[in-house]
């Protein structure tokens, strides 16, 4: 068996990624570290049994796994961790929304436009308030609140004129302010300068988002949104407080881990959706919509993995409940080698 597991985030192999290679290790399972850019790249793909790609938001990222999975997954054959079922949506709360409403599972009703004199046209009769979203990006960096037809209108020409580039939305409203942390501004800057001395990027994330515009309906009384995480039969939950005097809870960092106050509907409906789509991995946020009635918000394969680990346990499919902190890196490990008895490592942080 060899396990073959591509770089993280700056192209370095981060602690997410040597967490796959501890477990695989104590175990006695050989793993390689692969990199797109090296001759013998395809080479060494093609030993594989399993390939694993943690690709996450940055556009780089998404250049290398949209050319990459395909080959692997289709054209070679080779078990990835994640399968495309898994990821083709990933980062992209559009094809999110399209996948979930045709399948007629509870998302937030959305309002897409590719055109726009199409979005204007929905913007002289829309309720507002709504939130304004790009399509990508995490954390809640690229979510407002449009309150008002003239905020609507300002929206719809930016984005079907010069655009924005993600995680530097410019609208009234946004997170900078919120989220504002002067150690990790510093640690920011430090770790881009360290880059930057070494001829290595420091703006992987670059893709301008124009010609199209994405409105969501405003779900208000919402005080926190529930993170359900399923892997295989496994259903981790928490709750993600709102900042203060806001409506954004994702990337807040106010998690709540209390077991009873997490709604069995969210889990249930997690379930039945990474059932029938086959999904190996999936984080699901649920908000509550008018009438207190379970609403999806978006989904997304890969996440903090600490905040998994975090958890007191799990829930299967059966509701039953099952005691202890799991690694998500060794909850998906154990569902690709089929291997039950696996060790992981314990202690957070290694």
């Amino acid at each position: 068996m060899l396990i073959g597991i591509h770089k993280d985030l700056y192209n370095e192999f981060g602690p997410f990624i040597e967490k796959y290679e501890s477990i695989l290790k104590i175990n006695g399972i050989e793993s390689i570290r692969l990199e797109i850019n090296e001759p013998e790249f395809w080479d060494k793909v093609k030993d594989l049994d399993i390939f694993i790609f943690r690709w996450q938001h940055n556009d780089d990222h998404h250049q290398i796994a949209e050319t990459i999975l395909p080959v692997i997954e289709n054209q070679l054959q080779i078990k990835c961790f994640p399968d495309l079922n898994t990821c083709w949506h990933f980062d992209d709360k559009i094809r999110q929304y399209y996948l979930l409403k045709n399948m007629s599972f509870p998302i937030i009703e959305s309002h897409v436009f590719f055109d726009k004199n199409a979005a204007y046209k929905w913007a002289s009769n829309a309720h507002f308030p709504v939130v304004f979203k790009l399509k990508g990006g995490a954390g809640s960096m690229n979510v407002v609140l449009v309150k008002t037809k003239k905020q609507a209108i300002k929206v719809i020409n930016r984005m079907f004129g010069r655009g924005v580039i993600i995680n530097k939305i410019p609208f009234k409203g946004n997170t900078s302010k919120k989220d504002f942390n002067l150690y990790k501004y510093i640690h920011r800057l430090g770790g881009n300068f360290l880059r930057k001395i070494n001829d290595r990027d420091v703006t992987q994330v670059w893709q301008k988002h124009k010609n199209y515009v994405l409105f969501q309906d405003f779900m208000p009384n919402n005080d926190f949104d529930t993170r359900i995480t399923i892997i295989g039969n496994r259903a981790f939950g928490f709750r993600r407080l709102n900042r203060k005097n806001d409506f954004r809870s994702s990337g807040s960092g106010y998690l709540e881990y209390d077991v009873n106050e997490i709604d069995i509907e969210f889990i249930k409906i997690a379930f039945e959706i990474s059932k029938k789509m086959k999904f190996q991995s999936m984080a699901y946020d649920f908000l509550y919509d008018h009438d207190k009635n379970p609403v999806l918000c978006e989904i997304s394969y890969t996440f903090k993995d600490s905040a998994v680990f975090n958890c007191p346990g799990y829930w299967d499919d059966q509701m039953q409940w099952h005691k202890g902190n799991y690694w998500p890196q060794y909850c998906q490990l154990v569902d690709l080698l089929g291997l039950e008895n696996l060790k992981q490592p314990i202690k957070k942080g290694h």
